[in-house]
């Protein structure tokens, strides 16, 4: 009777050393997505022992803003396009003719600049919950846009210079001249209460 024959065993060391080059070459080609958000800055935290004390904000100083579950935009009390919402909250923050209905302003001592007439103005906004993440996206811009070109318009009439070519100092003098008074609501569900 003849011997059992055996089987050849493969080399397993080299397939370990294959398997790792090819995890490291995949980690290296591979690309990892990066998560977008918002840059917002948000309010120091106020101390624990502190009284909550609720703000009283003149209704002339508000512009609401709201896009509904159509991505509709309304600014104030009017529907609005996209590309006018910009030049609607420049408007209302600048108050160039000292409309009763738009914001007051106040005069404010800024160290390092001295008294400036700063708007008390805020933007007030507000989504339905229908509201597509893209439209969001597009009037957070345009809010965002208009608060960039209003400093940049005080920064060439106070220091010659845009705002970001300002120095770290000159560019909070800004910020407190110039405030981005943005405000945004819970999102509701307008459109089934509509029905």
């Amino acid at each position: 009777m003849a011997a059992p024959r055996k089987t050849p065993e493969i080399n397993g060391g080299s397939m370990a050393d294959i398997s790792f080059l090819m995890l490291i070459f995949f980690l290296v080609v591979s690309t990892m997505d990066k998560e977008e958000g918002l840059v917002r800055r948000l309010p120091v935290m106020p101390p624990e022992n502190m009284e909550v004390e609720d703000m009283k904000v003149n209704r002339r100083n508000i512009i609401q803003v709201k896009v509904n579950a159509q991505d509709r935009l309304f600014a104030g009390n009017e529907i609005i396009d996209i590309a006018q919402l910009k030049n609607k909250i420049k408007e209302f923050m600048t108050n160039p003719n000292n409309d009763p209905n738009l914001p007051d302003k106040e005069v404010l001592f800024i160290e390092g600049f001295g008294d400036c007439l700063v708007s008390k103005g805020v933007i007030s906004l507000q989504n339905d919950r229908g509201t597509s993440y893209s439209k969001y996206i597009e009037v957070q811009n345009e809010l965002i846009r208009a608060v960039n070109e209003l400093r940049d318009e005080w920064s060439m009439a106070n220091y010659g210079r845009r705002y970001s070519r300002l120095s770290e100092e000159q560019q909070n003098i800004v910020r407190k001249a110039v405030p981005q008074s943005i405000s945004e609501a819970e999102p509701k569900d307008v459109t089934k209460r509509r029905r």
